[in-house]
């Protein structure tokens, strides 16, 4: 049976087989921007996600066996696959979540490069120590070995990129995957899944699961509850990324949990200002502001705050959107209505309370213009919510200590940057600031394979990424051997 099969709908992937859900129902994914639908796909139920489970439970011991380097070239391999097949995932991405060509082919890329990079450490991560012992005569090591089945949760706002920072380590280390798309990306999630089968992956190993939105909490559930399931990998936002963290606790399952943010950058009185608002612009409105990594805050020296906000405004309204497929628009739609309209009602509260709106503040259908709002104060929604949206607030302070507690003055703990030419003040700062991630006179919308990527709190904990990222999908164990013994 074919991953789509006649009637065009994306089907389940469990233990090799290409499938319907229980009871054949369906549901339908509808294009963001024409509202037409736009993909179908199976809609299983915790029956499926079951199966998809045990199947991956009966593949851990053969795959966990395999030599690391026989993993290894069927990854690489797979990022081949993902290269060639780089024009059908960039249209799967432009019609399931309104992402530009230019957004999809970004995607694409960077899944390969995770991908590799995974093949890359297959040794390196399964790499253990030896550990001196206090006992004569004893040889004490800690050794590092599979989990078995994890359960990947990934996002439709960078589909490709975000499947790329779970799936492939969990394979390369030998544990087994059941992969749960996102309600809107089932066919570009089907797509990765492909790639990585055609490769040569063993039936069983990696297994997708596409469901209806109305069936995700009883389909996690039925991963989550799961005994072979060792670990629950999600990228989500914070008020889900909450639910499955209890849930996994309550079965003593660790979570690798990567969510929201509220990402500041601070702009200090000597910065470039070319330089910081172009990165502000870039890190604001990229994908219309639908990641998690989005620059949401920006926290500016009051000396420079007027001409910053100037070049900023002036550079937001250059910024076209409308339909992706058209070449002209930088910007597509956002995700869904209900997105444009709470977009709306944070424009509207904070500038019912004093804020002032600089560019954009309006939407055009399913499309909401890139939004610049100054004089945010605490007590607006904007200063604290995240708006996932493209829309950035802008609050002058007086000096770098106060530009670093109004950044820290958040409940979200992703990224950051810092826009400054004094660079030692400004690692100060960074090490200083309540982020995972900080970048100097750079953008927060940033990532690479090898970096240990993740936030702290109510943007998540664990890592994904580099040798912290390999290190959540293994069990460190402790082996002693014991010489002979004095006569």
């Amino acid at each position: 049976m074919t991953p789509t099969g006649e009637d065009t709908v994306q089907r389940l992937l469990i233990g090799g087989t290409w499938q319907r859900a229980a009871g054949d129902r369906t549901y339908e994914v509808h294009d963001p921007f024409t509202g037409e639908v736009t993909s179908r796909a199976a809609a299983a139920c915790p029956a499926d996600a079951i199966g998809a489970a045990e199947a991956a439970e009966r593949a851990f011991p053969a795959w966990s066996a395999l030599p690391p380097g026989e993993r290894r070239r069927i990854l690489w391999t797979a990022a081949d696959i993902v290269e060639a097949r780089a024009q059908e995932l960039t249209e799967a991405i432009t019609a399931e979540m309104g992402g530009p060509a230019v957004w999809g082919a970004y995607n694409v890329k960077a899944l390969a490069e995770k991908i590799r990079y995974a093949a890359s450490a297959a040794h390196e991560g399964l790499t253990g120590e030896v550990i001196p012992s206090e006992t004569p005569g004893r040889t004490s090591i800690a050794v590092r070995r599979p989990v078995g089945v994890v359960a990947c949760i990934i996002p439709w706002n960078a589909p490709a990129l975000l499947a790329g920072s779970s799936v492939p380590a969990a394979l390369v280390l030998g544990n087994t995957v059941v992969m749960k798309a996102s309600e809107q990306t089932p066919r570009t999630h089907g797509l990765v899944a492909e790639c990585l089968t055609e490769a040569g992956m063993p039936e069983g190993v990696l297994n997708l699961v596409t469901n209806a939105p109305e069936d995700a909490p009883e389909v996690v559930d039925a991963l989550i509850a799961h005994p072979a399931v060792r670990r629950v990998h999600f990228t989500g936002s914070t008020r889900v990324g909450r639910i499955i963290g209890e849930k996994a606790a309550a079965h003593l399952k660790q979570a690798i949990l990567e969510l929201g943010g509220k990402a500041p950058v601070l702009v200090l009185a000597d910065a470039d200002l070319d330089q910081a608002v172009s990165a502000a612009a870039f890190g604001a409105f990229a994908n219309s502001g639908q990641g998690c990594l989005s620059t949401e805050r920006i926290v500016v020296d009051r000396s420079i705050a007027d001409e910053f906000c100037r070049r900023l405004a002036a550079l937001a309204d250059t910024f076209s959107y409308g339909d992706p497929r058209d070449p002209q628009s930088v910007l597509g739609p956002v995700v869904g209505r209900g997105t444009v309209s709470r977009l709306s009602d944070l424009v509207q509260d904070a500038v019912a309370a004093g804020a002032r709106l600089l560019a954009g503040g309006t939407a055009d259908g399913p499309c909401f213009a890139p939004t610049v709002l100054a004089d945010v104060t605490p007590g607006m929604r904007a200063y604290r919510e995240e708006s996932f949206g493209p829309m950035v607030t802008v609050i002058a302070v007086d000096g770098p200590e106060e530009a670093l507690r109004v950044a820290n003055d958040n409940d979200y703990g992703l990224t950051s940057a810092i826009f400054t030419r004094n660079v030692p003040l400004a690692l100060d700062l960074a090490k200083r600031i309540n982020a995972g991630m900080c970048h100097i006179n750079g953008t927060t919308l940033d990532d690479e394979p090898q970096i240990p990527f993740g936030g702290l709190k109510n943007s998540g904990y664990g890592k994904s990424g580099g040798r912290a990222g390999l290190e959540e999908f293994t069990e460190l164990q402790w082996i002693t051997i014991e010489g002979p013994r004095p006569r």
